[in-house]
Order: structure tokens, then sequence, then C-alpha cells
């Protein structure tokens, strides 16, 4: 091999290394969480069935503060659904030094018995997926690592409709409920809209906890003004929520939370929201300032311009 040669392989092997270093630097930068799949039991009349349960925890023994997220509902047979993991959206909320678990409802995945649709009773179609957080709740406070006294409920879409209608349980340690574009959608039903309304009128009416709302004004499931229209219905019934419409998001704002794009809308205001429960947040960022995240009064609009992302 001649000297010009070696210096050509000497090259090529600096720029191999190069870009491994930079593949391994880019690696760390990235949250590294511990998931694992439990099966979490529920009562259902003589029976006890297994919801299909992701938990991601800090690092240590805790006790940590809980986050329940309910995830929403895709369209066909719910046994067919994967399990939900929002690792990203978690990896956020353990960065906080919570416990995050992910429960699987009845008939969703790999989680026993039969999805309960309810027909177009859309209200007890909440009040049965509530039972599930229950049963999550039950299993995760019993956990040496999991402070019971500081729990928030947060849901996607059915999640969000399931959070919305678990605040009418008092249950111990629960601060507050997050919001994310939640409702049920069945346009079978005749003035399935007003049947949504009408649930989240009695959710508000029965409320036991202050509320965040993330809606969208380009969602495909809830155009406007239908996230006003709920909005209005459970705060006029009593319910504390506040709501945040954070305008058009890329094609589709119903997919917000589980975009990586979305992460900078939620977290500030998640973050300010948790501050006003007395709970783990992450830093106050000037960003999160000017968007009116500490303001917990009324219906917040955060100015964004996601279509070209």
């Amino acid at each position: 091999m001649n000297s010009k040669t070696a210096r050509t392989w000497r090259s090529a092997w600096v720029a191999v290394g190069c870009a491994l270093l930079l593949t391994v630097a880019h690696a760390q930068d990235k949250p590294s969480i511990s998931e694992e799949v439990v099966e979490v039991p529920k009562s259902a009349g003589i029976f006890t069935i297994k919801l299909e349960t992701t938990v991601y925890k800090p690092a240590g023994d805790g006790p940590f503060p809980l986050v329940v997220l309910n995830h929403g509902k895709s369209r066909g047979n719910a046994a067919f659904q994967s399990r939900a993991r929002y690792s990203e959206q978690a990896a956020a909320l353990v960065a906080r030094g919570y416990v995050v678990a992910i429960p699987m409802r009845q008939g969703f995945s790999k989680s026993g018995g039969a999805y309960i649709g309810s027909g177009c009773n859309v209200e007890s179609n909440g009040l049965i997926q509530a039972e599930d957080v229950v049963a999550a709740l039950d299993y995760m406070t019993a956990q040496p690592y999991v402070d019971r006294n500081r729990i928030v409920i947060m849901g996607q879409s059915h999640g969000g409709l399931t959070t919305l209608a678990f605040g009418t349980v008092n249950y111990p340690g629960v601060r507050g409920l997050v919001n994310f574009a939640g409702g049920l959608r069945n346009d079978t039903c005749v003035a399935w809209e007003d049947n949504l309304v009408r649930a989240f009128e009695t959710y508000g009416r029965q409320s036991r906890y202050p509320s965040l709302w993330f809606y969208g004004d380009n969602d495909s499931y809830w155009p406007k003004p239908m996230p006003e229209k709920m909005f209005a219905a459970y705060t006029s019934a009593g319910g504390k929520a506040r709501l945040v419409d954070y305008g058009n998001f890329k094609g589709d704002s119903h997919g917000m939370f589980a975009s990586h794009a979305g992460l900078a809308i939620w977290l500030p205001q998640v973050d300010a929201f948790l501050r006003e429960l007395g709970l783990p947040a992450g830093p106050l960022t000037p960003a999160a300032e000017a968007s009116g995240a500490d303001d917990p009064k009324g219906d917040t609009k955060v100015d964004t311009n996601k279509d070209s992302e």
C-alpha cells in the first residue's frame, strides 16, 4: 500500500469514527426511559380480567407522582388496536419525575373482555371506560414507587372523554385532568354532536377536579365550533376548565398530542397547569409566558402555524 492510499484509508476511517461518535452523541441526547408491560387486574362481575398496561418510570425508588394516560380509539375492532405507547410524550413526563401508566382498556389490544360501546349513549360510554382508569389507579397506587397523593389523569381523543368521565369519580390523590381533543364520534347515531355535548355537560356538573383542555381549529373529528360547544357545556354546568385553542396543526389538529411537533405546544401549558396543582413541572420558559400558559382562567389562544411542518 503506497503512502497516498494509506492516507486515503486513514481519512476514511477518521470520517467513519466521527460519524459513529455523532450517532452515539445523538442517541445519548434522546431521553432513555424504562418500559414495562404489566397486567392490571379488573373485576368484571364474577370474573377478573387483565388490562395490558405500559408503565414508564424514572430511575430510582421514588415515590414518584403518577400520570395515567388514556389512549384513543382507532376505527374498527378494538381488539385489533395495537398497544398505545406514546413513548416520546411519556419521556417528557418521566423527565419531570413522573411515573406514566397507559392502560389498554377492556377489549383493546391484549386486554381481556370485550369493548363496551353503549351504542349512541356517549355519557355511559365514558363512564364505563372510566372504570378501567379506576382499576389502573388501584394497581398503580399499590406500587411502592408511586406517590398516591400526587396523581394526574390525561387522555387523548376517546381517552380524553374517558378522562373527563373519570372526573366525576372521587379518587384520593387525584389533583387534575388534561384532555387532548377528547370526545367520541359515531356518525351512525342521529344527532351524535348533541349526544356528545350533553355528555360533557353531565361530566361538568359532577366534576371534582380542575382540567386543562387542548383543541385545534382543523380537527377532523371535532370541526369548529364543536370544541367551544363542549367546553361551554362543561363549564356552564360547573366544571372547572381552561381551553387551549392552538389553531391549525399540520393537516389535522386531532393528532397534535401524538406528534413530535406537538410537544412544543402542550408541554409549556401542561407545565403551567402542574405548577398550579403544586406538582413537579418543567422550567418556566419565555415562550410559555408569552403564550399565556400561566393564566389559569378562561381560554387561551396559542398562536401556532404548524401546517408547514
